[in-house]
C-alpha cells in the first residue's frame, strides 16, 4: 500500500446561522462537515461525490486550513514534525503529562455536562499529545518518560540519525513498562511524527503552501484579471523565495510549466480576460503546479467547461498525476468523470460521509440508499437499460434522527458516534 499522505480525525466544520444573543439561548449552526474521518494515499486520486450544500468543498477548503478548522484534526505526512520543527512540538514536549491529565479531566467533564463542543475540543487536543508522546503518557516515572521523549525528538530535529535509533530504542523499552495498561494501544495508535494542520501558526502553514494547492472551480473569478499569465504563475514562486523576482531563470521556469499544461509560450504576456474557458483552467492548473506540491484539490475543476474541453483537462490532470506523482482530492458532481480517473470514492450526504471504496465497488456494489439514488440518476442511452430511478427517503438521518436535527442544531452530544462498517474489504458504508 501507498504510504499515507493525509488524515482526518473528526473533522468538523460549523458556521453559525444564529448567535447567542438576548431572544437565542444557544447558538445554531450548519453542519457542513460532521466529524469526517479520512486517509488519503500518496499518488492517488481519491473522488468526494455529492449533492450541492453536501460539504464537499469546504471539506477541501478545511484539510488545506483556507478555513480555520473548528474541530477534530488534520495530518499532513509530506513532511515530518523533525523537519518543519512547529512551535507546538515544544509545549507537548515539556508540558506532556500535565496536558494530558487535564485532557482527561475536561474529557469527562463534559461528558457529565453533556456537551460536544468541549468534548470535541478535550478530544482534539488528547489526539495532539498523544501524537506526540504515545504510550509514555502512561508510565509512572513522568520525568524519565519525558527526558527520553525530549531526546528522541531533538535527535529527529538534529538529523541525527544514530542518536535518534538510540532514543527511539530508549522510548520503546519505557514502554513496554506499561504495555499492559488497557489504554495502551489506544495511545500509542496515534502516535506519529506526522504534521497537525490544525497546531499550526499561520506562518508556519504558510510555509507548507508549497506542498498543499488548489484548483479552484471557477476558472474566471479565480484569475486576477490586472494580472498577465506570466505573473500569475510566478507570484507564488517569487513569495516563497524560489526565484528572484523578473530573473530571466524565473521566465524560463514559468515557460517550461505553462508547456507542460498545454499553454503556449506566447500567451505569457496576455491577461484572463483574453482566453476562453478551458485555457483559464490549463493557467489555474499551471499556477497550482508551479510550486511542484505533493496535494491538490480539485474543487469541481471541470464543472464550467464544455465536455469536451473537460477530456483535455482530465487527460492533462491524468499526465500530471503520472509525471510529477502528484495527489488529488477530485471533488465533482459528474459520477462518469470519478468513474473514469479515481482510485478510490467517498460519498458525502448533509456534511457526513456516508460510503467510501474503491471505484469500481461503488459503481458495481453500491450499498447504501443514498449512493444508489446518485448513481440511478447518471442518464443513459441504452433504451434498452431499464431506468430505476431509487427515491430517498428525506427522513434518513445518520443519527436516527429527522433531517433538519441531523442539519442544523446547537450542542446536543453525540457521546457514541458509530463508525462506517466495512461490508468487503476497503468497503465502508454509514449505518442506515
Amino acid at each position: 500500500m501507498s504510504k499515507l499522505l493525509i488524515k482526518t480525525e473528526d473533522l468538523k466544520q460549523y458556521f453559525v446561522i444564529d448567535k447567542k444573543g438576548k431572544l437565542i439561548k444557544t447558538p445554531v449552526y450548519l453542519k457542513a462537515n460532521n466529524g469526517i474521518n479520512l486517509e488519503i494515499y500518496e499518488n492517488e486520486t481519491f473522488g468526494l461525490v455529492g449533492e450541492s450544500g453536501c460539504g464537499k468543498s469546504t471539506l477541501g477548503r478545511v484539510i488545506l486550513q483556507l478555513y480555520p478548522q473548528e474541530r477534530g484534526n488534520t495530518i499532513y505526512y509530506g513532511r515530518t514534525v523533525f523537519e518543519l520543527n512547529p512551535k507546538y512540538l515544544k509545549k507537548y514536549l515539556d508540558n506532556a503529562f500535565e496536558i494530558y491529565a487535564r485532557v482527561e479531566a475536561e474529557i469527562q467533564k463534559a461528558i457529565n455536562k453533556n456537551s460536544q463542543s468541549l468534548l470535541d475540543k478535550a478530544h482534539r487536543e488528547y489526539r495532539a499529545v498523544a501524537r506526540i508522546a504515545g504510550a509514555l503518557l502512561l508510565h509512572p516515572n513522568k520525568e524519565q518518560a519525558k527526558a527520553a521523549l525530549k531526546e528522541e525528538y531533538h535527535a529527529g530535529i538534529s538529523n541525527d540519525l544514530v542518536a535518534l535509533e538510540k532514543a527511539q530504542a530508549i522510548v520503546k523499552k519505557l514502554e513496554s513498562d506499561v504495555a499492559n495498561h488497557e489504554k495502551f494501544a489506544e495511545l500509542n495508535s496515534f502516535k506519529d511524527y506526522g504534521v497537525d494542520l490544525t497546531l499550526l501558526t499561520k506562518e508556519e502553514m504558510r510555509q507548507l503552501r508549497r506542498d498543499l494547492q488548489i484548483i479552484f472551480q471557477d476558472p474566471y473569478s479565480s484569475l486576477d484579471p490586472k494580472m498577465t499569465v506570466g505573473q500569475i504563475i510566478s507570484e507564488a514562486l517569487v513569495e516563497h523565495g524560489l526565484f528572484k523576482d523578473k530573473s530571466k531563470e524565473l521566465e524560463e521556469y514559468v515557460l517550461e510549466t505553462m508547456e507542460k499544461c498545454g499553454l503556449d509560450r506566447s500567451f505569457i504576456h496576455r491577461y484572463p480576460h483574453q482566453f476562453s474557458g478551458g485555457q483559464r483552467q490549463r493557467i489555474g492548473i499551471a499556477r497550482a503546479l508551479a510550486l511542484k506540491p505533493k496535494f491538490i484539490v480539485c474543487d469541481e475543476s471541470v464543472s464550467a467547461l464544455d465536455v469536451s474541453i473537460q477530456a483535455q483537462i482530465l487527460k492533462l490532470l491524468q499526465e500530471l498525476k503520472e509525471k510529477e506523482k502528484l495527489t488529488y482530492l477530485f471533488i465533482s458532481h459528474d459520477l462518469s468523470v470519478i468513474n473514469n480517473i479515481c482510485d478510490r470514492v467517498g460519498v458525502m450526504y448533509f456534511g457526513n460521509m456516508v460510503e467510501l471504496a474503491e471505484s469500481d465497488d461503488i459503481f458495481d456494489n453500491p450499498v447504501h440508499p443514498y449512493t444508489k439514488m446518485l448513481l440511478s440518476a447518471i442518464p443513459s442511452m441504452d433504451e434498452r437499460k431499464e431506468v430505476s430511478i431509487a427515491v430517498f427517503d428525506s427522513t434518513y438521518s445518520i443519527e436516527n434522527a429527522d433531517r433538519s436535527k441531523d442539519t442544523i442544531c446547537g450542542d446536543e452530544i453525540q457521546l457514541v458516534r458509530k463508525p462506517m462498517k466495512e461490508v468487503e474489504p476497503n468497503h465502508f458504508v454509514a449505518e442506515f
